[in-house]
């Protein structure tokens, strides 16, 4: 059975935590990438990695679709540091992303993602921005102390 899930941060495609990449280390099956995609939401900058919150008012934030295995959402759990049940900066949902490209004639499709807890948001420093590579490679490299 597969999984879709949506991937908007540090999980993309040469960003530090590159899913492929984490699966390939595990010995898992890889993620097939599905399409570019959007979800309602907004974008924070912890640092190192950014956060989504979800919101109803246009805003969209840019990211990519892939067909996982189930043991990858483990994996991908791990990752994000979320346990259900238990407060985690990052907590698993549902979404429906939007795709910028049909897929099997469809253009809204079901998908797992990891938006932040509300209860973090304070933690975060707020993105104009809808993608986070295009952010996170122009923004000033942080200066040392």
């Amino acid at each position: 059975m597969s999984i879709y899930v949506f991937i908007y941060g540090t999980l993309r495609a040469g960003e530090i935590n590159d899913l492929a990449q984490a699966a390939a280390r595990r010995g898992l099956p890889a993620a097939q990438w599905v399409a570019r995609a959007t979800v309602p939401g907004m974008l924070v900058d912890f640092g190192q990695w950014p956060g989504l919150i979800p919101v109803a008012d246009g805003r969209r934030v840019r990211g990519d679709v892939y067909r996982v295995d189930p043991a990858l959402i483990a994996l991908m759990d791990e990752i994000e540091e979320y346990v259900p049940g238990q407060p985690c900066c990052f907590v698993r949902r549902e979404i429906t992303a939007r795709l910028e490209a049909p897929v099997d004639g469809a253009l809204d499709l079901p998908c797992q993602y990891y938006p932040i807890d509300p209860a973090h948001r304070a933690l975060a420093v707020d993105i104009a921005q809808d993608d986070w590579i295009a952010y996170r490679q122009a923004r000033p490299a942080p200066t040392g102390p």
